[in-house]
């Protein structure tokens, strides 16, 4: 009666985790990632389009992103957007490619973006407990129509605690990776 619930929580759960890893890839470690840009969008024949759609983005190197959009005309716009976005790299545009340097990162700027980092875990972790909260609220309401039992409903409870506890601690082991890799120098 409760297996329902508890499959919609995890599927919750499991959507936060996705959340974090897209929001955690965004962040600069240090290395050239695709990643980087994901985010960024260039206006595109009046439709806001992500820069990997409209040219090929490349990391020939460690430190080096490389964008060829595949209208040349797309190369002004695709250079303003990187500097709107809050990435913190200048572009520089010769005519034919984007170059993206990636500077290494000095230790104030690492702790900076650890501080970040665990600000976005902390959100993310509230999403699962807010899962946790609104699956225990149906619950509750399912036993107050007499649809469980006191008993059924303990074990669910139970069993969506440890479905919690198991999803906020897969999130730390993605946070404390993501945290090494900025901390590397």
């Amino acid at each position: 009666m409760t297996a329902d619930l508890l499959g919609d929580a995890e599927r919750r759960m499991l959507k936060a985790i996705e959340a974090l890893k897209q929001d955690l890839a965004a962040i600069r470690t240090g290395r050239a990632s695709l990643a980087l840009i994901e985010r960024i969008t260039v206006d595109y024949y009046g439709a806001p389009t992500p820069i990997n759609q409209v040219a090929s983005v490349s990391v020939p190197e460690a430190r080096l992103l490389v964008i060829q959009p595949w209208d040349k005309k797309m190369l002004v716009d695709i250079e303003k957007a990187i500097q709107k976005s809050d990435l913190g790299i200048n572009p520089n545009n010769d005519g034919q490619v984007i170059r993206l340097n990636v500077p290494p990162m000095n230790e104030e700027r690492r702790r900076d973006l650890v501080k970040t980092l665990h600000k976005k875990l902390d959100e993310h972790k509230v999403a699962v407990r807010n899962v946790r909260r609104d699956i225990q609220d149906k619950l509750r309401d399912r036993e107050k129509k007499k649809e469980v039992s006191e008993d059924e409903l303990k074990r669910s409870t139970e069993k969506l605690q440890k479905l919690t506890d198991r999803y906020i601690d897969e999130m730390d082991k993605v946070g404390k990776t993501k945290e090494q890799e900025i901390l590397e120098v």
